[in-house]
C-alpha cells in the first residue's frame, strides 16, 4: 500500500479511527532532510502493507494539523496507534532505525 496523503479533512477518518497503527510524515517539499526521508517513509508503507497504514501531511498545505501536534522543526514523523500518538521522531534517520522505529509498536 503507497502512502496517503493526510489532511485536516480525512485525518479523524484515516488516522483516529484506523484499526492499524498509522506512521505519520509531517514534510515539506522545501525540506531537503524531508526528501532523503521520503524514499524510506515509501519502503516503510510497502513492506509493512496491511499491518500498519503511512501518511503524509504537508505541513506547509495543513497548519491546522502541523500545529496541533506542534510540529517545529520536519521532518516530524508521528506513530499513532489506537487514535492516540504514541510516539514520535524529528529529523532524518536511516532505513534501519526507521524499521526499528515501527517495529516497537507492530
Amino acid at each position: 500500500m503507497a502512502e496517503i496523503t493526510i489532511t485536516k479533512n480525512n485525518f479523524e477518518e484515516e488516522v483516529l479511527k484506523s484499526d492499524v497503527p498509522v506512521l505519520v510524515d509531517f514534510w515539506a517539499s522545501w525540506c531537503g532532510p524531508c526528501r532523503m526521508l521520503s524514499p524510506i517513509i515509501g519502503e516503510i508503507a510497502a513492506k509493512y502493507a496491511g499491518r500498519l497504514k503511512v501518511g503524509k501531511v504537508n505541513t506547509d498545505e495543513e497548519p491546522e494539523l502541523s500545529n496541533a501536534f506542534r510540529i517545529n522543526a520536519i521532518p516530524a514523523v508521528m506513530l499513532f496507534k489506537d487514535g492516540q500518538a504514541a510516539d514520535s521522531f524529528v529529523g532524518y534517520m536511516p532505513a534501519e532505525s526507521v524499521e526499528e522505529f515501527v517495529n516497537n509498536w507492530l
